[in-house]
């Protein structure tokens, strides 16, 4: 079964196209928790640290309307019907204490308790399944890769099944050996960790496009010509702004100027998918409570080919 988962008008242009290349992170499950007190994340250019350290917190709720993608937390998220993650992880500059942070722009909630939320939830529900994504990390040395590896494990233990061949994963499989979480992690210390499944078994693809057409023409032709057997695959719902967009809808934010508005056109395309190994496998979007996304995704579980009925 598949598993769902503003100055001066020039500096100020400058500043948007910095932030509209940082909406590519498909699903960006964390940025509920940004944190508009922090400081900017290490990731961000030279352009962003310099808007912030003139404009202070009026940048920072500029950045926060365009990078937050998610309005609910980890159990919410959770309660919704979300199973995959996507998650990015940094360190914060001159920080003593050498905490990790879940990061996109700004920091989040620490990292240690984003994961015993979700932990949380596991316990109480013995069938359910994650899917961890570890996809970007920043300001990250041996050390911080070390902690992060003994903190899944102190968290998850025996829940965490370890990389095996993509094929192999069922519910049943899962369920008899009590798994429920798999954790990817796209660095090569995935390679000397048994239960970390190496990055590049879950790809995904991004349009990097603001129009929806274009957005389904690419989502369908990368089910048809870069699925690859053996791996898991994310299709990214998801449309990323330009700047002259960030420009426009400055006051109003992702929501409102990209995701509510192409809602229908992209959903309509989920409807139409069917799971299976030339299918669809994992969905990410923005704002997953908006319309109908959850169940829709969680429907396809139950639309099999003759033949697939038992995949």
């Amino acid at each position: 079964q598949n598993f769902c988962s503003p100055v001066a008008t020039s500096e100020f242009s400058k500043f948007a196209g910095i932030l509209s290349e940082h909406f590519h992170r498909s699903h960006d499950s964390f940025s509920f928790y940004i944190d508009e007190a922090s400081p900017v994340g290490p990731e961000q250019p030279e352009t962003v640290q310099n808007f912030v350290s003139v404009f202070g917190t009026v940048a920072k709720k500029l950045m926060r309307k365009w990078l937050a993608t998610q309005t609910m937390n980890f159990t919410g998220q959770l309660g919704a019907g979300i199973r995959y993650f996507d998650l990015r992880i940094s360190t914060k500059p001159r920080d003593p204490d050498n905490e990790l942070y879940f990061a996109h722009g700004l920091f989040s909630a620490k990292v240690n308790e984003g994961l015993e939320e979700i932990n949380a939830f596991l316990t109480d529900h013995h069938k359910e399944v994650v899917f961890l994504d570890f996809n970007h990390f920043y300001g990250m040395q041996k050390y911080h890769h070390e902690k992060l590896v003994q903190m899944l494990k102190d968290i998850y233990g025996n829940k965490m099944c370890p990389a095996i061949f993509a094929q192999e994963v069922s519910l049943k499989y899962l369920w008899e050996k009590d798994y429920q979480v798999l954790v990817f992690y796209h660095s090569p210390v995935a390679l000397e960790v048994p239960f970390l499944w190496p990055g590049q078994m879950m790809p995904a693809p991004w349009a990097n496009t603001t129009d929806p057409e274009k957005l389904i023409q690419f989502l369908q032709a990368s089910i048809t010509e870069r699925r690859k057997k053996g791996s898991f695959f994310i299709s990214q719902v998801v449309l990323t702004p330009k700047a002259s967009t960030v420009v426009k809808g400055v006051a109003s934010g992702l929501r409102e100027t990209i995701t509510e508005r192409a809602l229908p056109a992209m959903m309509q395309w989920v409807r139409t998918q069917k799971p299976g190994e030339s299918g669809i496998n994992i969905v990410t979007a923005d704002f997953v409570e908006l319309g109908d996304f959850i169940s829709t995704v969680i429907k396809l579980n139950y639309v099999f080919d003759e033949g697939e009925a038992n995949t």
